[in-house]
């Protein structure tokens, strides 16, 4: 039998679990058996600047960072479950990732 592994990426959390709590509701209604939400590490990215354009005065520092949050489902592909899955309103924030094994 085949599986569908679908990766989420996003930067907030909110968006990312309402997303995954919609595919696992879509696999329970079709009765598919599926496994996750797995929460992968959260990689940091992370940036430092100088406040002062010219150098001089104050060493004061700016200091932005972003998160970018990622979680896997494994489901039982059968293409009712794809299907609804597929129809799924994702927002903007969230990057989604489908691959087909067997």
């Amino acid at each position: 039998m085949e599986k569908a592994r679908i990766i989420l990426i996003g930067k907030e959390v909110a968006q990312l679990e309402d997303v995954c709590q919609q595919i696992v509701d879509v696999t329970k209604k079709t009765a598919t058996k599926y496994s996750g939400t797995i929460p992968l590490p959260t990689k940091k990215m992370g940036i430092t600047c100088r406040k002062s354009p010219d150098g001089e005065g104050t060493g004061t520092w700016d200091r932005w960072d972003m998160r970018i949050h990622k979680r896997v489902i494994d489901v039982n592909a059968n293409e009712r479950s794809l299907r609804q899955i597929m129809r799924i309103q994702v927002p903007d924030g969230v990057h989604i990732e489908i691959e087909l094994t067997k």
